[in-house]
């Protein structure tokens, strides 16, 4: 049984995500992300599980920023859920005048609460479950949580089923030391993180080099370095699995450009397999290393 840290306290979408990709393992609350993370660092635990992108707010920077310092760490699979909320409260007749959530939580339910608490002020929490217990504590009224938090506080569900976007949702990532990869299953995803030198053009010679294979970009974030004003890192995701021939030449083409860091091939909760275009195919690529194999040991007339 492996030792799974989550982004918590219990009660968090971060803990129903681990618990959907490691059911039969060990959990355990971190207080951050980062904080989780340093868990897998120090041997402490075996894995982590974090966000790492909502479809309503975007990338979770703290999840991206911990990811690309310190010793490396990898995504070994992924989670994709459906983010709705329950609004909750210590009793059922409370007079609700404070609502704490995460900053991205509240920014999901921003037009339900405008319309259904339009005299309440918005809290922001350092997650949606720290919310939960807030609220069980007498801190604040209400909090907007994962519904998972009802099953470990004994609170009120004011509201469920909560969202201003009907299909948002939040991709979570399962992280541990480097190892063993996963296998390719068809439909993988490979991160990496750039960090290039400050000059015209750096960046679109990295996305030239995916282009000019067929790997087809889905993800693109700038995050400025904190070590130095006016530089960014780059955080990339491309369709495809690294132990394929066109994704592993890319990544030898970009590695050449820049600094990179490999974050993780993976399955893809979604499903989705590459689009591919004429010439592309990782077929088409060990064709091409067979005929110059072939070239350099004069074996073709």
């Amino acid at each position: 049984m492996l030792r799974i840290a989550y982004f918590g306290p219990q009660g968090t979408f971060t803990e129903q995500a681990a618990r959907e990709m490691a059911p039969q393992d060990e959990f355990v609350a971190a207080d951050s992300v980062s904080a989780a993370l340093t868990t897998v660092r120090d041997g402490v635990a075996d894995a982590a599980c974090v966000p790492v992108e909502n479809s309503v707010e975007g990338a979770v920077a703290a999840t991206l920023d911990s990811l690309a310092a310190g010793d490396p760490l990898v995504a070994v699979a992924e989670s994709l859920l459906p983010i709705r909320f329950s609004v909750l409260t210590r009793e059922p007749d409370t007079e609700i005048r404070t609502v704490a959530s995460h900053p991205h939580a509240l920014a999901q339910v921003r037009e339900w609460l405008a319309t259904n608490l339009p005299e309440a002020r918005a809290v922001a929490a350092s997650s949606t479950a720290a919310a939960a217990v807030a609220v069980h504590d007498g801190e604040y009224d209400a909090a907007v949580a994962a519904p998972i938090a009802a099953r470990h506080y004994p609170l009120h569900v004011v509201a469920t089923d909560v969202a201003d976007v009907a299909d948002a949702r939040t991709r979570f990532l399962l992280v541990r030391q480097p190892g063993s990869l996963p296998d390719p299953t068809g439909a993988d995803r490979t991160s990496i993180v750039a960090v290039t030198t400050n000059r015209t053009g750096a960046l679109a010679g990295l996305l030239d080099e995916l282009a000019s294979r067929g790997v087809n970009l889905t993800r693109l974030d700038a995050r400025p370095r904190q070590d130095t004003f006016g530089e960014y890192r780059f955080f990339i995701d491309v369709e495809g699995h690294i132990a394929e021939p066109r994704v592993g030449e890319a990544m030898m083409a970009l590695q050449r450009r820049c600094d990179l860091r490999f974050l993780g091939s993976h399955g893809r909760a979604d499903g989705v397999r590459p689009t591919v275009g004429a010439g592309a195919d990782n077929d088409d690529f060990a064709a091409a290393a067979t005929w110059l194999a072939q070239v350099r040991a004069g074996k073709l007339a």
